[in-house]
């Protein structure tokens, strides 16, 4: 169970996160922001850039875990939480295995390709060789909002309604 001061310290985490989703917005990115916070410090951060960079894998997650492992110098994130706006996919998932984050706190779920709860939950898988501590919907309605007005822009650009 989260205590009232962690879930407040998640909160400010989430929204310094919600930031660079909106960074992500701005240049035209699905809006999902994360960070990556040892002890109280953010270590890395990003949004996506998929389309910026023309890489599928340059999602937020993806690139704030790589941040992080280059700021601590080790592949390893033990001692670590990743906020992230949207529940991460998969391939994100994966690397919260990978690199052995302790903790995993999210915004939105994602019904679509969600692997943190909503289709699967890769990071609690008991087969794979780690576990990471789920914390999800803090600061949903913010991230969602964010997402719904990014494709409600697309949609409208794009002459559908």
């Amino acid at each position: 169970m989260v205590n009232v001061d962690e879930m407040e310290l998640h909160r400010q985490f989430m929204k310094k996160a919600l930031r660079e989703a909106e960074r992500a917005y701005e240049a035209g990115e699905v809006p999902v922001g994360a960070l990556v916070v040892r002890d109280g410090i953010i270590v890395g951060r990003g949004h996506n850039m998929v389309q910026q960079l023309n890489d599928p894998t340059a999602h937020a997650e993806m690139i704030a875990i790589t941040a992080a492992t280059e700021t601590i110098g080790d592949k390893h994130l033990r001692d670590c939480t990743l906020y992230v706006t949207l529940e991460p996919c998969p391939m994100c998932a994966g690397a919260i295995v990978l690199s052995r984050l302790k903790r995993l706190v999210f915004g939105a779920l994602d019904p679509k390709a969600g692997a943190a709860g909503s289709l699967f939950i890769v990071p609690q898988d008991r087969r794979l060789n780690h576990f990471t501590e789920i914390i999800h919907g803090v600061e949903e309605s913010h991230a969602a909002e964010l997402l719904d007005a990014f494709f409600s822009k697309l949609r409208s650009e794009a002459g559908e309604q």
